[in-house]
């Protein structure tokens, strides 16, 4: 079985693959454009995300060691993004995070995933939008029916140009709760 998701939230994204482990589908494959790809099982499996910051081959082979001799098996990551993808059969020890400085640094680091990501979207709709209107400048002196036609036809464009925009917003939400959980784990 596919399907096609597309997550701005780790968190989200990993509660989302746990509902499908719950559904008796365990997670085969994940492809870069959000195509999830799952084969039915009789066993419970649980999954964890972990964002890592780039890894050379030494790091990342110690890092990979460290899930592996406690059970997990790496399913997938992407150098680009720093997602790490893991997944073990469910037992008493579920969670990948052991003690609050691991969960507070997980935090940390989530918080400099959606900074960098916004920045660049936050970069981008400024130089995108310095000398660029939403809608053709002639669309305003258009009367009646074909005002409406030309309005409607480019409402779908408008939407497409607002895109950077609304990830900004997106991924500063993203960060806000990351900060959230980073300071309540620090003050404890």
């Amino acid at each position: 079985m596919k399907k096609f998701k597309f997550f701005i939230s780790i968190e989200k994204e990993e509660r989302w693959l746990n509902e499908q482990l719950q559904k008796g589908y365990r997670c085969t494959n994940i492809s870069g454009l959000g195509i999830y790809t799952f084969e039915k099982t009789d066993k419970r499996y649980v999954m964890r995300l972990d964002y890592q910051d780039y890894l050379s081959k030494k790091k990342f082979e110690e890092y990979k060691g460290i899930y592996e001799d406690f059970g997990w098996n790496y399913l997938k990551g992407y150098w680009l993004s720093g997602i790490r993808y893991w997944q073990k059969e469910s037992d008493d020890q579920d969670e990948i995070f052991s003690d609050r400085e691991s969960k507070s640094q997980y935090y940390k680091r989530l918080m400099g995933y959606s900074l960098g990501l916004c920045m660049v979207f936050l970069v981008y709709s400024f130089v995108y939008y310095r000398d660029s209107a939403l809608y053709h400048e002639g669309l305003w002196n258009m009367e009646n029916s074909l005002f409406w036609k030309a309005f409607i036809f480019e409402t779908p464009f408008v939407l497409l140009k607002l895109f950077p925009a609304f990830m900004v917003v997106l991924l500063a939400g993203s960060y806000y709760k990351a900060y959230r959980k980073y300071s309540v784990l620090k003050e404890q």
